[in-house]
Parts: C-alpha cells; sequence; structure tokens
C-alpha cells in the first residue's frame, strides 16, 4: 500500500516474498496518486507514439518506394537498445529515475516536433527519419528501464502487478487507436500533423511527472558510480534462477513465438489469399486478447512462476492449434487467446523479475530484460522468416509455437528440480490437475515457483 501524505518512505521490495497472495481490484494502484499522474500521462503519449510509428513509416515508403527503407528505420529504431541496454541500465540505477525520465520524455518530444516542421515545410529527406528513429531508439535506452523500474518506486511492492498489468493494457489500448487516428490524419492533414501530434502528446507524462509528491515514493537508494557494474549485473541475474530462466523463456519465445509480422502476413497473403484488410484483423483481434489479458493479470494480483510456465506453453499450443486451422475465421478468432497469453507471459515475467531483483540492481536486470524482450523479434525475424519462406506458413507458424512450448516444459522443469519440487499429477473435483509439489529433502536455495 503507498503511504499517505507526509508519511515516511517506505523501502522498495527486494524479494519475491513480498508480493501479496490475495486478489486486487482490476484498477487498484490507480489509487495512489502518483502512480494515476504516470499513468494519465502514459494514455496520452502512447497514442501520439503509435501514431508516430504508422506516420514514419508511411513517409519512408513515399520518399523512397522502398519496403527495405522502412525495415531500415524499424532497425534503426532497435538497434541502439541492443548495443547499448546493458550500460542504459547502469545509468537508471546511478540516476534518480523520475529526473532520467523528463530527460527521455523532453527529448522524444523535441524529436518529434522537429521531424513535423522538417515535414510540414516540405524539407524532409529520408535520412532525416533515420536519424530521428536512431535518436528515438537512444532515449529508449534509459528511458524503458527508468519507465519499468519507476513503477515499483511509485506503488509499492503490494500493487506492482496490477500497476505493470494496466501499463500493459495501457500501451495495448492505445495500439488499436494510435494507428486509427494516425490513418485519419495521414489522409486527412498530411503525415507531418501526426509528428506534431506525438511531439506534443509528451506534454501529458512531462506534466504528471512534476506534478508528483517525492515523498509519497518508496525510497530506493541508488548505485554509486563504479566501474564493472555493468558485469555485476549480468552476474547478479546468472546467479539467480529466478531471475536468469525467465529472461531465457522470454529470449525463446520473443525471438521465435513473437514474430507475428511475419506470420500474419503470410497467412493473410499466401494461405488465405484475404490481403491487408484480413492482416490488420488478424492485428486487431489479437490487441484485443492483449488488452484482455492485460486487465486480466491487473486483477490476478500476483505474479506466480507456474502462471508464466502455462501461459507460456498454452500459448505455443495456440500456435500450433492455429498453423493448422483450415478456416480463415477459425484463425482469426485464435488470435484473441493468442494475444490474452502472450500478454500474460509478459506481465508476469515483467512483475516476477522486479519483484525478485534487488532495488538498486533493478534498472540493469530490467535493462537485460527488456533488450533480450525487445530485441528477440528483430533478431528472429530472418531466421523464421526463411523457414516461412521455404517451407510455408503454417511450418512457421507451428515451429514457432513448438519452440515456445518446449522451452516454457523444460524452464518449468529446470525451476521445479532448483526449487526442491517435483510433479504432482492427481484428480481435484473429477478434473485432473497438473502440480508441483515439495520433495522430502528440499535444496538449500529454494526459488519461489508456486
Amino acid at each position: 500500500m503507498s503511504p499517505g501524505p507526509g508519511a515516511a518512505s517506505a523501502p522498495a521490495p527486494t524479494t519475491p516474498s513480498t508480493s501479496v497472495d490475495r486478489k486486487s481490484s482490476m484498477f487498484s494502484s490507480l489509487k495512489v496518486r502518483n502512480y494515476r499522474l504516470f499513468f494519465l500521462g502514459q494514455v496520452v503519449s502512447n497514442t501520439g507514439t503509435w501514431m508516430q510509428r504508422i506516420a514514419q513509416d508511411w513517409l519512408v515508403l513515399t520518399l523512397t518506394g522502398s519496403s527495405a527503407a522502412v525495415g531500415i528505420t524499424t532497425a534503426l529504431q532497435f538497434l541502439p537498445m541492443l548495443l547499448f541496454g546493458l550500460y542504459g541500465g547502469v545509468l537508471v540505477d546511478r540516476l534518480p529515475k523520475r529526473r532520467a525520465l523528463l530527460v527521455t520524455q523532453s527529448s522524444m518530444a523535441v524529436t518529434g516536433i522537429a521531424l513535423a516542421v522538417l515535414t510540414l515545410t516540405g524539407q524532409v529527406q529520408v535520412w532525416h527519419v533515420y536519424l530521428a528513429a536512431f535518436a528515438v531508439g537512444l532515449a529508449t535506452v534509459v528511458d524503458n528501464p527508468a519507465r519499468q523500474s519507476f513503477v515499483s518506486e511509485m506503488v509499492g511492492p503490494d500493487q506492482l502487478q496490477n500497476a505493470v498489468s494496466l501499463n500493459s493494457a495501457n500501451f495495448q489500448s492505445a495500439r488499436l487507436i494510435g494507428p486509427a487516428v494516425a490513418g485519419l490524419m495521414i489522409t486527412g492533414v498530411g503525415t507531418g500533423w501526426a509528428f506534431l501530434a506525438n511531439g506534443l502528446s509528451f506534454v501529458a507524462p512531462i506534466t504528471g511527472l512534476l506534478l508528483m509528491r517525492a515523498r509519497e515514493l518508496y525510497a530506493v537508494e541508488r548505485a554509486p558510480r563504479g566501474k564493472g557494474q555493468m558485469r555485476e549485473g549480468l552476474r547478479y541475474v546468472a546467479g539467480r534462477p529466478e531471475l536468469i530462466w525467465p529472461i531465457v523463456l522470454v529470449g525463446f519465445v520473443g525471438t521465435f513465438a513473437f514474430n507475428f509480422p511475419v506470420y500474419l502476413s503470410a497467412f493473410a497473403d499466401d494461405v488465405f489469399h484475404a490481403g491487408a484488410g484480413s492482416y490488420s484483423m488478424f492485428n486487431t483481434l489479437m490487441a484485443v486478447g492483449s488488452v484482455t489479458g492485460a486487465l486480466l493479470a491487473a486483477r490476478r494480483g500476483t505474479a506466480r512462476m507456474r502462471v508464466l510456465i502455462a501461459a507460456a506453453v498454452l500459448f505455443g499450443a495456440l500456435e500450433i492449434a492455429a498453423a493448422m486451422t483450415p478456416s480463415l475465421w477459425l484463425f482469426a478468432l485464435l488470435m484473441v487467446p493468442l494475444g490474452l497469453f502472450g500478454m500474460t507471459i509478459n506481465v508476469t515475467a515483467n512483475t516476477g523479475i522486479q519483484m525478485a531483483t534487488d532495488p538498486a540492481m533493478r534498472g540493469r536486470v530490467m535493462a537485460l530484460y527488456m533488450m533480450v524482450f525487445l530485441g528477440g523479434s528483430p533478431v528472429g525475424a530472418p531466421i523464421v522468416g526463411w523457414i516461412t519462406d521455404t517451407y510455408g506458413a503454417r511450418v512457421g507458424l507451428a515451429a514457432g509455437g513448438a519452440i515456445a512450448a518446449v522451452a516454457a516444459a523444460v524452464v518449468g522443469l529446470i525451476l521445479a528440480r532448483v526449487g526442491g519440487l517435483r510433479m504432482s499429477v492427481g484428480w481435484h473435483h473429477g478434473h485432473p490437475r497438473v502440480r508441483f509439489v515439495p520433495r522430502e529433502r528440499r535444496e538449500e536455495r529454494p526459488v519461489a515457483v508456486a
């Protein structure tokens, strides 16, 4: 629970044991004033971000007529996270996170406004867009881990999963609204105005950050400046099974199973021969499932490892089922549960890793998590693209699902063994039930998997 006005700052969570086991209301973290300001600012900013993504791709395509140029723009935006993501986490652990976010959000606002001015005056060239994409990527190196780890400072341990879940629902809702608004704006008044809207949208989160009450934040001791802090972060993660294995699982799922631009475009074009309209429908239905998954996670209120493992297994199984589906409409309907379980993986891993991490290391750990999660899809895209082109869309999607399911099963067995658990299969009220129960002799270093 957040401290009231004038209360002393409470320490941030340091271990998984600080999580609560009761269900929370779906929007309980919005009762915390600081988080409410943050959330409302992100509603506006995320919508603007999705508008800029659509406008940016359309502008590059208009300037060059090349799909490869659009791919270069996307790669330039993700490249800084792959190159400098871990160092960004080191900076986040050293810096006051609210102040760091003010700088990163302001820099992204300036980038959007500069691109708007160039476009509206007719001076824009493709290298300007490349430079802007790379600049946004550089800001994201610090902004992403700072935003992820700042959540715990706003709401504390009891509300952490709820707040992380609402952040995800916020982003996915903007994914539904932003592209539609961008399309109307591009066709109605031009691409430059979409960039301007994005630049101005950052006024909302910046205002929210400035209005926050510092005394109500959960105090976290910042890491001192020193040598070897990046290696220290890697050693910290490597020595903790409750951190390294969820990150490994997210890496496999993100690299091979989350490459939906490759899979869905191939199904829309090559399998069902239905065109761009069906591709848009697939993405929209998946976003609906993602929002639902995020809201259910917010209501659940806990981040159990068994939920992560089960969600990943079901996610992989659903991809295999979708790969074998003969009907376009049945395939489209499966996008909803795929989005739901995909978001459950994201939220549960994110929250569990934050809860299991010492506050002084949270920036570095979350930077590694985001680098693996965000970097997996661009790295895996050429691989799954080759499989899809060579063996067909059905084989490609089924292979991605199989890798996700097998990785989840293996990671689950490893964590169960490290945690001194064994698998128990039985019946409960007439239904089969699979669960992990303690062995007779537990290991010295248990891992919270139940």
